[in-house]
């Protein structure tokens, strides 16, 4: 599972497909409507939010708006109510590490998609995060992520 703390626009037509799709898992565990995935680290941060439901739901409602600015038709039901909720901090590092984690795949999987975004030294982050001084998360896996 990987759950972009970069912002939807950079991710190819796959990335944002995937994106949408493990965020819909991502809140079926929120909701306790599945087994699997409970103990995912990367969800450590919804988990923590005091209202973790709505973040995944503004999470999912930032990536649908993405996909429909490219004219894909994502389910708006699947999103759920979307409130205005405070911002996740995410560490400075730990978007440096997503975007290279990202630069990695786009230049074997999109090197078309890569090239829109050459220029870019500090990527934006998804609407629901907020950037802050810090380092790479401490569930991330130094030799490459998910």
């Amino acid at each position: 599972m990987r759950l972009w703390s970069l912002h939807p626009k950079y991710l190819d037509p796959q990335g944002l497909v995937a994106l949408w799709r493990e965020a819909l898992l991502a809140k079926a565990v929120l909701r306790g409507e599945t087994s699997g995935y409970t103990n995912h680290p990367q969800l450590e941060r919804f988990k923590a939010h005091s209202h973790s439901r709505l973040a995944i739901n503004s999470y999912l409602a930032s990536v649908h708006d993405e996909a429909t600015k490219r004219g894909y038709s994502f389910d708006r039901s699947k999103v759920g109510p979307v409130r205005s909720i405070q911002a996740i901090p995410v560490g400075s590092g730990q978007l440096a590490y997503e975007w290279d984690h990202l630069r990695r795949k786009l230049a074997t999987r999109s090197p078309a998609a890569l090239a829109l975004w050459s220029d870019v030294v500090a990527p934006a982050c998804h609407p629901l995060f907020c950037r802050r001084p810090g380092s790479m998360a401490s569930w991330e896996r130094a030799s490459g992520g998910a």
